[in-house]
């Protein structure tokens, strides 16, 4: 422990082992830290464990992004039938959140109508719980 309290990688490691017996359906949870940007990895039971856990973790450590590396379980169901076709894969590129940059703003710039903010806002769930409040050097989803 610093001088000043707890030192920001104890903090990831306080909040990550709190998140794993949580019992928010969250299996192996790790972090990786690089500076303030935190990368955290493991299993949920289901992509709302999945958000649940996010959520969390950036209530409990101010980080300057988080990157939500958690994968989820596939279940062991009944069988799913594909019907024959053509698959349908969603491209995506990265960017990077830079002063004054707005979701509206993006939107304008990759999608040509500023009005479609919602569809990266929806992109981004995990790391974003308002589409007004976007942080510097975070990295961002945008669909195709």
């Amino acid at each position: 422990m610093g001088i000043f309290g707890k030192s920001f990688d104890e903090k990831v490691q306080e909040a990550v082992t709190a998140l794993g017996k949580s019992g928010l359906g969250i299996h192996d949870l790790g972090a990786t830290v690089e500076g303030k940007i935190v990368t955290l990895e493991g299993q949920a039971d289901s992509l709302d464990a999945k958000g649940r856990i996010m959520a969390e973790f950036n209530r409990m450590v101010n980080t300057e992004n988080s990157v939500n590396r958690i994968r989820v379980l596939e279940r062991q169901a009944e069988p799913s039938v594909s019907l024959p076709g053509p698959q349908k894969t969603e491209e995506e590129t990265t960017y990077v959140v830079q002063p004054g940059d707005t979701l509206s703003a993006l939107a304008q710039h990759f999608y040509g109508k500023a009005s479609l903010y919602p569809k990266i806002f929806e992109a981004n769930r995990d790391i974003l719980s308002n589409p007004d409040l976007i942080k510097i050097g975070q990295k961002l989803r945008i669909p195709k």
